[in-house]
């Protein structure tokens, strides 16, 4: 038996449900991994609450980190005892366990530089941010960005990255100590949005230009804000929906914007050909290794605790990186 935490109903925190679970022995195409930590990533809670159904009851999680402990007939790609992480989707849903079944293929072998607990709070946020920059736009040295969430665990990665590539950084924060914490990994400007007109202090930072690229987790109510904070032929990149979906508008706005583009891209398409994921995650693991970025664990909860660390996250309680310690 494993301990581990499923849902039979959508909802808020409360339906988590922390109980016992048979794992079994692997399948074709399946190992059976003991966890060390295992990563709480917003999307999490849209499994949770019903904005992306699965069927119920249902397992919860698609990140984590652990030893293999067994391997079923065809797995070529890691063996028993190999120190592996992960992050999917439908794939991978259910790593809130100690112990569970998972295909072999979403599996990343980890270099002896990278922790367990490391891996577990940037395998999916650090694939994540090495796909923003590295595959959705060709950037240039001097280049402006506009990073929502810049305290976030995404945001604090994109952040170090950027300024390991020569952009400029302005980021949106809630808090004054959120702010210091994204100025401390490497935003150039902060914008307090609680007090703050996003799109005006873009504007002057930039001297009347806008931004090269917005990054946008939030979504909803930070859309328009980030429309008008693109220079002319800007793009807009939607990474998340904190807030609420976007909602729909007429394409002739991104005319009316300044010719503007707007994307709203998966990390599933950018990590389902093994070659590039290899690549992304190479460049990724080498950055981390070397202390170019550094992967800030803020939180650490017990597996038992999920509800209060949904809890946690969805108050905009947390900085950095969250995650189970098993």
């Amino acid at each position: 038996m494993a301990k581990v935490v499923r849902m039979y109903e959508t909802g808020g925190p409360e339906v988590l449900r922390y109980e016992d679970a048979e794992v079994g022995e692997p399948g074709p195409g399946q190992v059976r991994i003991r966890h060390v930590a295992v990563g709480l990533n917003y999307a999490d809670t849209y499994f949770r609450n019903g904005t992306y159904p699965v069927p119920l009851p249902s397992g919860m999680g698609v990140e984590a980190s652990g030893v293999v402990q067994a391997i079923g007939p065809g797995v070529a790609n890691v063996a028993v005892g190999d120190r592996v992480t992960y992050t999917g989707f439908l794939n991978t849903l259910g790593a809130y366990s100690a112990e569970r079944l998972v295909p072999a293929a979403p599996l990343i072998r980890l270099p002896e530089s990278i922790g367990f607990e490391t891996a577990a709070a940037m395998t999916m946020r650090g694939l994540t941010s090495a796909y923003l920059m590295r595959r959705i736009h060709a950037f240039r040295k001097g280049d402006t960005i506009l990073l929502h969430a810049a305290a976030g665990g995404v945001g604090l990665i994109v952040s170090q990255w950027a300024r390991l590539l020569g952009l400029n950084v302005i980021g949106t924060v809630s808090t004054e100590e959120k702010g210091e914490v994204a100025r401390a990994h490497g935003c150039q400007h902060i914008i307090n949005y609680s007090h703050e007109d996003v799109a005006a202090r873009v504007r002057e930072i930039t001297g009347g230009v806008g931004a090269n690229v917005v990054f946008d987790s939030v979504g909803k109510s930070t859309f328009m804000a980030s429309l008008d904070s693109l220079r002319r032929r800007g793009l807009l990149v939607c990474v998340g929906t904190a807030s609420g979906p976007v909602p729909p508008f007429d394409p002739v706005l991104l005319a009316m914007k300044g010719s503007v583009y707007v994307t709203r891209p998966a990390l599933a398409d950018y990590i389902a050909d093994p070659a590039e994921k290899a690549e992304l995650a190479g460049e990724l693991f080498d950055h981390v290794g070397a202390g170019r970025i550094r992967i800030e664990v803020n939180q650490r909860y017990a597996l038992e605790d999920a509800a209060q660390a949904h809890r946690d996250l969805e108050s905009r309680k947390t900085t950095g990186s969250s995650i189970f310690v098993i």
